[in-house]
């Protein structure tokens, strides 16, 4: 279905206050144009009397029966005192609160809640954004417009999107630049942060996306939602694609996680209730915080789908990253080190079950001596301490190379053995004698040259249904 501003304008509930109801014609692509000017016209001189603050102010608590009002507050959160947060409505709030205009400012918006509550992981979220920088941050609650009906909180994105940016217009009063904004958006959120940036003619910072949307937003105009065109710095990570995340890319660079669908560790029936529904979903919240909280590598690699990736084609950053790959986190443009930047470029990359997620990517080859009549299958299974990882390889009939990409949870130099199986292809029943052999090779991703590449010295020779052992030393990169 495709959604339109048009529509979500219509559709509010008589109960709205004036300050967040809008007017008709909301849906018409030139409301956006007609609402920026409204904003830029209001001055000081409108706003509503200062809300009396207390010293810290939480969240705000709704239910089903409230779901239709956009009823906003900004929590500021400075890295003085990270776990208070300062309702800061008005310019004068903003002021005597502790925000610094000469740091970079970090809004966080959250997305659909469906029971009206706080999320669960915004203290966490806000908590691992200032250990990892230096910065304002900007917990934007809107449960009040989020709950109830899904399509109810997509209603209120546009007019969520007018808010935010009418606060951001106080912070440039106040001297803080455009580019040193950005604005973390998760689900549905995300593309209120869209939004924002649309408001702002591209002109914010960067702009992060942790599962944008799907629903209502997959064949939505760019205007109304998250799309390389609203901030300098666009990227989106993606870990539920076939259900409440959208599909498509959306971004500079999108992380397209375990494939995009399916995440390690998640329950895959539907007898887990409502694990089942979010665990895939929320996972980019969770891999995002683990990125700011340690420093081992959540890289990704360029490719055309997730299955290639797999099969070893897509080995580095060099098109159309020129070597940079990206990867997920605070670096500027995530690692991104070329100009202009290419738009909506998928990359791919694999996880572990739970936090810290990361994982070493590895190149695995072998290479046949004599060619077969029938497709090889091989199973290949790197292992250190106590951990081991797999991969099975396909070496297509009268070819003599197969290889494949292998996710490990320590760095090559600290795997010591490589395992080999060699399938049988003929009934269980019957004693399988065949025997293979062939040459073994392995490098760290990317892999920008021949240098990292290591080979086992002696050829490898498998039988059928048995599994080999050889030692493996390789150094660290």
């Amino acid at each position: 279905m495709n959604v339109s501003l048009k529509g979500r304008g219509r559709l509010h509930s008589s109960s709205e206050t004036s300050s967040s109801a809008m007017p008709p014609g909301l849906g018409d692509r030139s409301f956006c144009s007609w609402g920026l000017l409204l904003w830029l016209s209001i001055g000081s001189a409108g706003d509503a009397p200062p809300i009396p603050q207390t010293k810290c102010t939480d969240f705000q608590n709704a239910n089903l029966l409230q779901g239709t009002n956009l009823k906003v507050q900004f929590l500021l959160f400075t890295p003085l005192d990270p776990s208070c947060g300062q309702l800061v409505q008005e310019s004068s709030d903003i002021q005597k609160s502790g925000f610094n205009a000469s740091l970079g400012t970090k809004l966080i918006i959250h997305g659909f809640r469906a029971l009206g509550t706080k999320p669960s992981w915004i203290d966490k979220f806000i908590g691992a954004l200032l250990q990892a920088a230096n910065a304002n941050v900007i917990a934007v609650d809107w449960v009040y417009g989020s709950t109830g009906i899904y399509f109810s909180a997509v209603q209120n994105v546009v007019k969520l999107g007018l808010e935010i940016s009418r606060f951001l217009k106080k912070l440039l009063v106040l001297g803080v630049s455009k580019s040193s904004i950005h604005i973390i958006g998760v689900s549905l959120g995300a593309h209120v942060g869209g939004v924002v940036g649309y408001f702002y003619e591209g002109q914010l910072g960067r702009i992060t996306g942790l599962d944008p949307a799907g629903p209502e937003y997959t064949r939505a105009s760019l205007e109304e939602r998250l799309d390389p065109g609203d901030a300098l710095f666009v990227e989106a990570i993606h870990t539920d694609t076939d259900n409440a995340g959208i599909r498509i890319p959306v971004g500079h660079v999108d992380y397209f996680v375990n494939g995009g669908q399916d995440q390690p560790g998640c329950p895959t029936f539907i007898h887990a209730g409502y694990s089942y529904l979010i665990c895939d979903h929320m996972r980019a919240v969770y891999l995002y915080i683990s990125a700011l909280e340690n420093s081992c590598p959540l890289m990704a690699f360029p490719c055309a789908n997730y299955k290639a990736f797999l099969a070893g084609k897509c080995l580095d950053c060099f098109n159309p990253f020129l070597l940079s790959c990206p990867r997920i986190g605070l670096m500027e443009q995530s690692g991104v080190k070329i100009q202009p930047l290419p738009k909506e470029v998928k990359v791919y990359l694999r996880t572990t079950s739970m936090a810290p997620y990361c994982v070493h990517h590895s190149l695995v080859e072998f290479y046949l001596q004599e060619p077969r009549k029938k497709d090889t299958c091989i199973s290949i299974t790197f292992l250190s301490s106590n951990v081991t990882s797999s991969v099975e390889i396909t070496i297509p009939r009268q070819q003599l190379q197969g290889r494949g990409i292998i996710a490990h949870t320590n760095a090559q130099c600290q795997i010591n053995q490589v395992k080999f199986k060699f399938h049988s292809s003929n009934l269980v029943w019957k004693k399988d004698r065949t025997t293979i052999a062939g040459k073994f090779c392995t490098a760290p991703l990317p892999v920008n040259d021949n240098k990292q590449t290591v080979c086992l010295p002696e050829p490898v020779n498998l039988q059928a249904s048995v599994t080999v052992s050889h030692d493996l030393k390789l150094k660290c990169v």
